[in-house]
């Protein structure tokens, strides 16, 4: 790919709106805007300021008129001219501009294309380029803040700095192995050791983040499950404060999964209202029911709710060995929450008749009345615990990008090598490999190390114009 061309593309939505912006990157992105510009002769203009002209075509037909914000090489976001026409919204007037660029020497830009331009010319590092994109997907506030933080550099800095503190030590190592035959030792191992257990704690707390970057940056699926007329339908209006699904005393109304988006503290959960478990009366019900174990299956949360009136603590067991423990369909690392309800119709219950040791406590069964919205907002904060176990996480580092959690795995893993060498006395030569794979792989985080296929895997899947 040509990183000395001038690069064109529309960087705002496709269709009809107020205002369409046209961008341009490259040597001659200035020059070529000149040509059809008319107001200012923008190749003397200053940079970082802003310009009203019309723009015509090559037989002097108006176009558009538009203002042209002018950026000088290397205080740019790509760190060469750039230039942003921002014209009316008019898909044909968008469509004409680009063209008479196109005509004017410039071309279109491929996916990604500034973003990996400002990479290469060292505006932003690997990880930085790919947090615009989850920059620019935000739906949440969570997810938001973490994407600025880790454009901001937080991330990359504190991979830079462990990775600097192993190269400064590997040199030594590879010191050595070029006084191989005088049996010198310029590397402390006790120092080493030290050093590869401090990274390996640090790595492993930006593993551990993994699970909640995840559902940050995707949402938590939260399913809500029990028998029918437990009450799900009622309950899932209740968090949403509107009649988003069908409520009827009629056992088996909700036949298919229902979902809704629900923000809770800025992290947005992905309610899904499911058909009740039981034994199907008709073919219909059965696939709800089918459909009801595959998404708790997948589930982060799932909010068992059961009906306090007709369900004694033996039923309640009962089903959760059939539904969610014989069935083996709950993963690994998804929180159950027991939602007792209809307690304003049996205020008497006692919850802790329905506690279990290993299955059902206080820490995660809730009394409430789906109905008249009792405890609504402490399962909320349920949901939120569940996920994100202390608050003051959420301003840590994390990590959100299954590249760089597969990335820290692998130097995880090589450190863990380096200990193991150390500790059985190995010559420094394979010390010095496995250091250089750990190097490698937090490299790869950054793009101090890259491919072109890794390049062309991550900025194609950015939007054309950024």
């Amino acid at each position: 790919m040509l990183v000395n061309d001038t690069i064109v593309a529309l960087s705002t939505p496709p269709g009809q709106g107020a205002i369409g912006v046209i961008r341009l990157s490259g040597p001659k992105a200035i020059a070529i805007t000149d040509v059809f510009f008319k107001g200012r002769n923008l190749t003397k203009v200053e940079a970082n300021t802003v310009h009203y002209g019309k723009i015509e075509d090559e037989q002097g037909k108006v176009i558009d008129e538009c203002v042209a914000t002018i950026f000088r090489a290397p205080k740019s976001y790509t760190r060469e001219d750039v230039i942003e026409l921002s014209c009316h919204g008019s898909p044909y007037i968008l469509e004409q501009v680009i063209q008479i660029c196109l005509r004017g020497g410039a071309r279109m830009a491929n996916r990604g294309e500034f973003t990996m331009r400002a990479f290469l010319n060292g505006q932003l590092d690997l990880s930085q380029a790919e947090a615009v994109a989850d920059l620019i997907a935000s739906e949440n506030e969570a997810s938001h803040d973490l994407a600025i933080r880790q454009m901001r550099g937080g991330f990359s800095d504190q991979i830079k700095e462990l990775r600097q503190e192993l190269i400064d030590f590997a040199a030594l190592i590879e010191l050595e192995l070029d006084f191989g035959e005088e049996d010198v030792e310029f590397a402390d191992r006790g120092k080493l050791e030290a050093l590869v257990e401090k990274i390996k704690g640090v790595i492993k707390e930006l593993l551990d983040s993994f699970h909640l970057g995840n559902v940050i940056k995707n949402g938590v699926a939260t399913v809500i499950a029990g028998r029918p007329n437990a009450g799900k339908s009622t309950l899932l209006n209740s968090l949403l404060n509107e009649n988003r699904a069908i409520v009827s005393d009629i056992a088996g109304t909700t036949r298919d999964t229902i979902e809704e988006r629900l923000n809770i503290n800025g992290i947005q959960f992905r309610l899904i209202d499911t058909a009740g478990i039981r034994e199907a009366q008709d073919s219909i019900e059965k696939f709800g029911v089918e459909r009801t174990l595959e998404k708790i299956g997948s589930s982060t949360v799932v909010v068992y709710m059961f009906d306090v009136i007709s369900t004694k603590p033996e039923a309640l067991w009962a089903d959760v060995e059939r539904f969610l423990n014989a069935s083996k369909v709950l993963t690994a690392n998804a929180t159950r929450i027991f939602v007792a309800n209809k307690m304003d119709l049996n205020p008497y219950t006692q919850p802790e008749d329905y506690y279990k040791e290993g299955m059902i406590s206080k820490d995660n069964l809730l009394p409430v009345s789906a109905l008249n919205k009792m405890n609504i907002e402490a399962l909320k904060e349920m949901l939120y615990l569940a996920v994100v176990d202390n608050p003051a996480s959420m301003d840590q580092t994390i990590v959100t990008n299954s590249r760089h959690f597969d990335a820290l795995n692998k130097a995880f893993e090589s450190l863990d090598a380096v200990l193991n060498g150390l500790r059985s006395g190995i010559t420094g030569d394979f010390v010095a490999m496995d250091i250089r794979q750990a190097l490698h792989q937090l490299g790869l985080i950054t793009g101090e190390i890259h491919t072109d296929d890794l390049l062309d895997s991550i900025f194609t899947r950015f939007c054309i114009g950024k």
